[in-house]
């Protein structure tokens, strides 16, 4: 299947493409040969057309700035407009934070979204746009992501605030079910092949604050896990989404890829490694 993956030097989109090395990637500012500006409609169909894929995996977001809306909804609107138009597959990667965390379960493919923050609301209003824009177009909400060949985001802030270069406690409050990269990466490549269409929540099976998530992770990593300081979400402002679990059944019953706990990610054998402390970027 030819795949051609969006965000191609994105956390997520570097592992696609480690998978699959006959995939095509795109980047935006950084180094690669196939560059796309995702916010411009006539380049995105221009491209989909010129590699005709038959499949686009729709990696490409940011989370803030004055570009973020364009980027997370009109990106996601031409990416899925085009692959309509090519006859290809759309698989369109969202997030928990689509949901308000205060359902008090988890939440599966049915519910509603309801955002409670600005890059929650960019986040639903794209998958609105990608299900117009392609009907038949599969959008997966999935979690935290971590435990890639480098350190994720989530996991360069904990090491770098247990090493004392920031400042920064975690919430104790919150919760999110982080999944692998890696596993992530599988399922997408698993589900590029199969019909399913509309949400699918593919996330870890661990539900965990992100408190603990930091303790985890330092762990992981050779720090003392005592480092890690938590605080309340609920007691700072402005309004998080403070239970965001993703019921994944529905995925594991469709995809043979194993959606792993982060506790049996992190706390495996193959973890025990010291990570070299890293400055945010």
């Amino acid at each position: 299947m030819r795949l051609l993956v969006t965000g191609g030097s994105g956390y997520l989109g570097r592992e696609l493409l480690r998978r699959r090395p006959d995939a095509v990637g795109t980047v935006h500012r950084a180094d690669g040969e196939v560059r796309l500006d995702v916010r411009d409609a006539s380049a995105v169909a221009e491209l989909v057309a010129r590699l005709r894929p038959e499949c686009v995996i729709h990696t490409a977001y940011t989370r803030g700035g004055d570009a973020a809306w364009a980027t997370n909804v009109d990106g996601a609107r031409n990416a899925a407009a085009a692959a309509a138009v090519a006859g290809a597959r759309l698989i369109h990667i969202s997030t928990d934070v689509v949901f308000a965390g205060d359902a008090g379960r988890p939440y599966v493919e049915a519910d509603s979204p309801a955002p409670v923050t600005g890059y929650g609301r960019a986040k639903a209003a794209a998958e609105a746009a990608v299900q117009e824009a392609h009907p038949a177009a599969a959008v997966v909400r999935t979690s935290l992501i971590y435990g890639g060949e480098t350190p994720s985001g989530h996991e360069r802030t904990v090491l770098d605030a247990v090493d004392g270069v920031i400042d920064m406690a975690f919430f104790t409050d919150e919760l999110r079910c982080p999944i692998a990269v890696g596993d992530l990466a599988e399922a997408i490549v698993e589900l590029a092949a199969l019909e399913h269409t509309g949400p699918l929540h593919v996330a870890g099976t661990d539900a965990v604050s992100r408190y603990e998530l930091a303790q985890l992770v330092a762990a992981a990593n050779g720090r003392d896990p005592a480092l890690v300081r938590g605080t309340r979400s609920a007691d700072l402002g402005p309004r998080r989404p403070l239970d965001c679990r993703l019921d994944g059944g529905l995925a594991r019953s469709l995809l043979a890829a194993r959606l792993r706990g982060v506790r049996e990610v992190l706390q495996g054998p193959s973890r025990s490694k010291v990570q070299a402390p890293s400055a945010l970027v």
